[in-house]
């Protein structure tokens, strides 16, 4: 079993004054234990995840410090998006017109097939039907 994870628990996660910040907090607490299996996220997810909190927030050591535990956390094991990746999902994206998927969500899902996940961990409703979401 895997699980990957996505921007919005990140972010969650290392800002305190996030509204989803408990539920982040328990659900990281869970996949850290290994009630997920393997964590996985991606090179994509760090970027939207620094972007969003710094954002969000304004605090450039907020966005720091959600990128400091992602990176330098040895538990979550990262994925770097290739040209095969990236057409995937750039193939992916085209198909899902009906959908408030972002391209970042297409290399995510395109992750995720590539690499056999059956789970994500994601406040984006935008998942559902395509892979089994824990939020």
């Amino acid at each position: 079993m895997a699980i990957f994870i996505d921007t919005g628990v990140f972010v969650a996660l290392r800002n305190a004054d996030d509204e989803l910040h408990a539920r982040s907090k328990e659900l990281m607490k869970r996949a850290l234990k290994g009630n997920f299996g393997r964590i996985f996220t991606s090179d994509y997810v760090i970027d939207e995840a620094l972007t969003t909190a710094l954002v969000r927030t304004r605090r450039h050591d907020l966005a720091l410090d959600v990128g400091n535990y992602i990176i330098e956390s040895p538990r979550i094991l990262k994925l770097w998006t290739t040209k095969d990746i990236f057409e995937l999902a750039w193939k992916r994206f085209k198909t899902l017109k009906d959908r408030p998927m972002s391209f970042s969500d297409c290399v995510s899902l395109a992750h995720i097939e590539k690499n056999g996940i059956k789970h994500i961990m994601s406040f984006d409703s935008g998942f559902d039907g395509l892979v089994e979401r824990l939020y």
